[in-house]
């Protein structure tokens, strides 16, 4: 890749980052509302910034090791670059970075986008919206920033070979995914147990509504809503542009430097298109959800065609009217997370059969409604399936796999490109769900008028369908981007001397059928800590919530103020506390796989994790967003309406979908990624010291 498309990519990163920011400022001069409304959005914001404090002072701790670690692999036993330790601190630098600027901007717009709605709907969606946009494109500009700086200097100052550059490139996904998991399990623990501890006692127990001010964990929860995201996907954006560029290097050959060219430039347009799709996001007064999906609809739609028509120059333009085929491979990406997307709404919208059905269970009470939950989750993994599978044979297809696989392979790195090129607007949907929540907890605790909160509900409904389809998004493109990362972790281990003879990865090969099975049930373990670990959380705030109620006399006549902090305290440190081991399993589990059972029980690993992980991803988020609006599909007035029966029935499944799509669901895509990064980085440990 020359200068010229170098400082493309930054240019791309630098107007991303500029409309974040100018985003913003416009978002600040809007009124905040009443006093009380003030004084509640500042106790969320403490509330924040206590805990990401807390957080990142234990994640340090974490990447000071790992440092020490790499910086002894590089420097004494030669088995990595000398730039890889500072690569891998800067992916997670840059990750944590867009993770606290994302729960920065969420906390300053909650009061502003509920304040908004007491003029207009379209005025808090827009708010709300532009909030989301905030954290979309600072995740977006920092990935392509630390890419495109990192490129330069490696290219222009050090002087190194395309290949080297792209290999130590692969190790800030290393450090951005390993960010991303402790932020996101984090960041789930600690908005779940603030959840499921303030529904349990709140509207169960105490029967009072939700976000009531008199429940002590109401404040705990409004602050979790926002902890955790925009690290998890800035390390899906970043990886699949990665390890597209790292495969470019081996398919191409002679003309490998513009192959690696091809996938950050494509990110860079992808920018622009977000920007321009990000005006037509815009509604009326209507507040049933189709009308609310078409307004963000028009916006992703309008940056996906952007991105659509652009392509096909660019690949000619870069690649030679010989490669113009590849074009499709990235049009496969698009189309692919869009069916994805319209996949997850339908499994999880209460617009749509398969939610109304799931609140209709409600009749008959709790179980089934969990029973159809998990029924509706399981089913709703088939679409995806199908529709990556269709993705991976079209793109290696189309990129001439069939006669040499290593172009193929990039075809199938560039369809996860496409797929998370327009993650700026993309990002923006997803992430202005729980500003949207907020807003409606604001406008609850703050006594508002009725209209305010039907507003409020209907944009947090939707945001429970728009998260939904994001985490469908992101988890498909991570099924993709571990792909090419399983291609990459091959190259790697070649080009440390493993001759092709070495490697047996059939299934007739017992040490590859092992880590097969190993790597099938890392997700479940995962899934299975994170989801103890929430229920070890919320048991605490259980019982501070009913402690108070029982202790501190006038809290239900809301005579006396609960004790909020105490609660926010709870749920900072059991998160801290329980987001340790999932993350070091996940960095363990390849090294010590490798060192027993060689690089062919690694790739089982890797397989089995792939597969495994992207079901299970799929069906915990499914689940979860259905149970979460088959309760407000009640809450709306049907079967029984607030304060029913079948009410509180739905309120136990939406308990129990809390970890599942908050928690371990949009976990464990990191997870399944996080695994390739580190079989990549500590290859040459496995080559040098392994048994087998």
């Amino acid at each position: 890749m020359d200068k010229y498309l170098a400082f493309l990519t930054l240019a791309g990163a630098v107007v991303a980052l500029l409309f974040a920011f100018f985003t913003a400022r416009k978002i600040l001069k809007f009124p905040e509302g009443t006093e009380k409304m003030k004084k509640i959005a500042s106790s969320v914001r403490q509330g924040a910034n206590a805990y990401l404090k807390k957080q990142y002072s234990v994640v340090s701790v974490f990447f000071a090791a790992m440092f020490l670690v790499l910086c002894v692999m590089a420097f004494g036993f030669k088995l990595l670059t000398p730039y890889v330790p500072f690569a891998f601190i800067t992916g997670g630098f840059f990750s944590g970075l867009s993770g606290f600027i994302g729960m920065k901007i969420a906390t300053l717009s909650n009061s502003r986008t509920a304040n908004a709605c007491r003029e207009s709907l379209n005025k808090g969606l827009r708010i709300a919206f532009s909030a989301g946009s905030v954290m979309g494109f600072t995740v977006v500009g920092l990935g392509l920033l630390d890419i495109s700086v990192w490129y330069l200097l490696l290219k222009f100052i050090f002087k190194l070979s395309v290949g080297e550059i792209t290999g130590a490139m692969l190790t800030f996904g290393m450090g951005a995914s390993s960010m991303a998991l402790f932020a996101r399990v984090g960041g789930g623990i600690f908005t779940k147990a603030a959840d499921v501890g303030a529904d349990l006692v709140g509207k169960v127990e105490a029967g009072i509504p939700e976000d009531d001010p008199r429940n002590p964990a109401v404040i705990a929860d409004n602050v979790g809503d926002v902890a955790g995201m925009g690290a998890d996907l800035y390390e899906s954006y970043v990886s699949s542009v990665i390890s597209a560029s790292a495969l470019g290097v081996a398919a191409f050959g002679d003309i490998g430097e513009r192959a690696v060219a091809v996938p950050m430039i494509m990110a860079a347009i992808g920018i622009i298109a977000s920007i321009i799709g990000s005006f037509f996001v815009r509604t009326g007064e209507k507040t049933e959800q189709k009308a609310l999906l078409k307004a963000l609809r028009r916006g992703t739609g309008i940056s996906a065609v952007i991105i659509a028509v652009a392509a096909l120059p660019l690949i000619i333009a870069i690649l030679g009217k010989e490669n113009y085929a590849i074009y499709f491979a990235v049009l496969a990406g698009l189309v692919s997370g869009v069916l994805i997307g319209n996949s997850t709404e339908y499994f999880t919208s209460d617009s749509y059969k398969p939610t109304q059905n799931l609140a209709s269970k409600a009749k008959t009470g709790s179980a089934t409604v969990i029973i159809g939950g998990i029924g509706l989750g399981m089913l709703s993994t088939a679409l995806p399936i199908i529709i990556v599978s269709v993705c991976i044979i079209v793109s290696f297809g189309v990129s001439g796999g069939f006669t040499d696989s290593a172009r193929g392979l990039y075809g199938i790195a560039l369809a996860a490109v496409g797929m998370l090129s327009t993650l700026g607007i993309t990002l923006a949907t997803d992430a202005y769900g729980p500003v949207a929540d907020n807003a409606g907890g604001i406008a609850e605790m703050a006594g508002l008028e009725p209209e305010v909160r039907r507003r409020t509900d209907a944009l947090d409904s939707l945001g429970n369908t728009t998260a939904a389809t994001g985490k469908g998004f992101a988890i498909g493109s991570a099924a993709l981007t571990a792909l090419a990362l399983i291609a990459s972790y091959k190259e790697k281990i070649a080009s440390l001397g493993v001759a092709e003879e070495q490697l047996d990865i059939s299934i007739m090969n017992p040490v590859t059928l092992i880590g097969l099975f190993l790597g099938a049930c890392l997700p479940f373990v995962f899934a299975a800590l994170t989801m103890n670990s929430v229920g070890h959380s919320a048991q605490s705030i259980v019982v501070e919530v009913r402690r108070q109620f029982k202790e501190i006399k006038g809290i239900t006549e809301g005579k006396a103020d609960p004790d909020y902090a105490s609660c926010v305290s709870l749920c900072t440190q059991a998160s801290l506390k329980e987001m340790i081991l999932p993350t070091v399993i996940a960095i363990i589990v390849p090294i010590v796989t490798g060192l027993l059972l060689g690089v062919n029980g690694v790739i089982g690993m890797l397989c089995g994790a792939t597969v495994t992980g992207f079901l299970m991803a799929i069906f915990m988020s499914n689940s979860g967003g259905a149970w979460d609006n088959a309760k407000k599909y009640i809450e709306a007035g049907n079967f029984g309406g607030k304060g029913s029966g079948e009410h509180k029935a739905a309120v136990v499944g939406d308990t129990v979908g809390d970890p599942f799509k908050d928690t371990s669901g949009p976990s464990i895509n990191i997870l399944i990624k996080l695994l390739s990064m580190v079989s990549i980085v500590f290859a040459g440990l496995v080559v040098k010291f392994g048994l087998l």
